[in-house]
């Protein structure tokens, strides 16, 4: 049984315009010790989605089923949920400036998580934010727990929210687009630790992102969104190189590679559809470069596609269980 399987969910916003269509159907699944990236541009639902896991959406019509380590997250009683958070399901959030709170100290924060959970000694606790500040890579650790979030970089508050977020060794940690306000050096510095971490504390990860090239090195798996729903799920080597999706090909498509040289990217023609008032039919379809009358005035059903080894589907007419000739380059690391 998966760690983590979400069936059927779907979550909808009311609003003066109307019904916000956040997340529809949608379907994944992560397994102890795997990694599952969520990709998609934004606005398709990957956030809420995980969010919801969580337990933090507000206001919100929710049906389906989260269920974590064979329990009903959706079912439970928000005491219990609460308890959930921090302990066995940790997150780190996009913006780590507006995640951690400017009066208090960094140590202060990590201290409280722990206190939050566990009957421990306020100097323990200290005690343990000092570790993990050491342990995400934090120079210095003694000194800046009694800093404040002001006085770290943005690449230093992001792994003072991770230290944050595995400082009870939780067994599923969601990181919500964490490398999108930092530069590359230090992009690939927190890809890298959480890749380590994984394997230090041995628990799944969902990886959030609208870049299908974070995620190359490191998923096991990988979902694509658009428009709130799941369009294509996929091993990892199968999506990236016989991807059925038409949007999942043009995102791989929109990769910036060193063969291009100084050829612009591709790009996926238009915009997202509203939440509010989508399309008929395939909600892809408007930007579908290979569309057709039936992708028009039916909405696709998600077609599972088997392979040799490994499971993956797509929620379009065309799709065609693919040639499995898979590059060898796959299995080993990211997408040349």
């Amino acid at each position: 049984m998966s760690l983590l399987e979400v069936k059927d969910l779907s979550v909808s916003f009311p609003t003066p315009d109307g019904l916000v269509r956040a997340v529809q159907g949608a379907n994944f699944s992560v397994d102890a010790g795997k990694t599952l990236g969520i990709v998609g541009e934004s606005g398709s639902g990957k956030s809420v989605a995980c969010m919801t896991v969580m337990g933090l959406v507000r206001g919100a019509r929710v049906s389906g089923q989260v269920l974590f380590d064979g329990r009903d997250v959706l079912a439970m009683r928000e005491d219990d949920r609460r308890r959930l958070r921090g302990a066995e399901i940790g997150m780190v959030f996009q913006d780590p400036l507006s995640s951690l709170h400017p009066l208090y100290k960094v140590g202060w924060q990590i201290a409280e998580a722990v206190r939050a959970h566990e009957r421990v000694s306020w100097r323990a606790a200290q005690v343990r934010a000092m570790e993990m500040l050491a342990l995400v890579g934090i120079p210095n650790p003694a000194r800046r727990v009694e800093e404040y979030p002001y006085q770290f970089s943005g690449g230093m508050r992001q792994r003072a929210m991770i230290a944050m977020s595995l400082v009870l060794q939780p067994k599923l940690l969601i990181a919500d687009e964490p490398t999108t306000a930092l530069d590359v050096t230090v992009q690939a510095q927190i890809i890298e630790l959480i890749r380590q971490l994984q394997g230090d504390f041995a628990m799944a990860v969902i990886m959030v992102t609208h870049d299908l090239g974070v995620v190359a090195g490191m998923a096991d798996h990988v979902a694509v969104m658009y428009a709130g729903k799941v369009v294509e799920y996929a091993e990892r080597r199968h999506l990236y190189y016989t991807p059925a999706h038409p949007y999942t090909k043009g995102l791989l498509a929109s990769l910036p590679t060193r063969s291009r040289g100084k050829a612009r990217l591709a790009q996926i023609a238009g915009q997202p559809p509203s939440l509010i008032s989508l399309p008929p039919g395939c909600s892809f379809h408007p930007r579908c470069p290979v569309v057709t009358e039936r992708c028009r005035a039916e909405e696709p059903t998600f077609l599972s596609l088997t392979g040799d080894d490994a499971v993956q589907g797509a929620a379009c007419w065309l799709a065609r269980p693919p040639a499995r000739a898979v590059h060898p380059a796959a299995a080993k690391g990211p997408v040349p």
